[in-house]
């Protein structure tokens, strides 16, 4: 049995000295893997205390084979765990701002589109007064009080076919004026 194979026996048994002295001969070892994969300095010291915490917890189910390359296991999976985590908490950032970018432009063309809106509906508005009075009458009451052709044809006293013709043409009329502003 080798001089490391008691120390770590005697740090499986609780000999906080020792596994103090294991920890000061990979410390550097340890930290290289880690910043190796996670480019970040001050993440890395934080990993590798954790990559210890899980050695000194995991140390009495050790089977002495080849010390050196299971605690670097555990420094690689920890170091790939933190990134896995980062990666997720980007993503998370990023949808969440992505949301964010969306529920505001949302907002601005939904203020935009009302106010075209309402500017649409003026015009129109303006359009219709200029219409001879027949047409004016009828699509005032089709569209603003919205009214029936039949109910139209009963209080102007005249068939729902001329009602219809009416609306048509005044529409015909109300898209050439719209055209002419434009």
């Amino acid at each position: 049995m080798s001089l490391e194979d008691i120390l770590i026996k005697r740090a499986a048994a609780g000999d906080k000295e020792v596994f103090e002295q294991l920890v000061d001969k990979y410390k550097g070892y340890v930290f290289a893997i880690i910043l190796n994969l996670t480019k970040d300095d001050f993440h890395a010291e934080n990993i590798a205390q954790e990559v210890f915490l899980q050695v000194y917890l995991s140390l009495p189910r050790y089977r002495f084979a080849g010390f050196r390359t299971w605690l670097g296991r555990i420094a690689v999976r920890k170091a790939i765990d933190w990134k896995r985590k980062q990666q997720r908490i980007q993503a998370k950032e990023k949808a969440a701002a992505l949301r964010e970018q969306l529920a505001l432009q949302g907002e601005q063309n939904s203020i935009e589109e009302t106010m075209l809106q309402q500017e649409d509906a003026v015009r129109i508005r303006v359009l219709c007064r200029q219409l001879p009075e027949s047409y004016r009458r009828v699509i005032t009451k089709y569209y603003f009080s919205g009214k029936s052709c039949r109910q139209i044809a009963s209080e102007e006293g005249i068939t729902v076919k001329t009602v219809e013709t009416r609306l048509y043409r005044a529409r015909r009329k109300l898209k050439e004026r719209w055209k002419e502003d434009e």
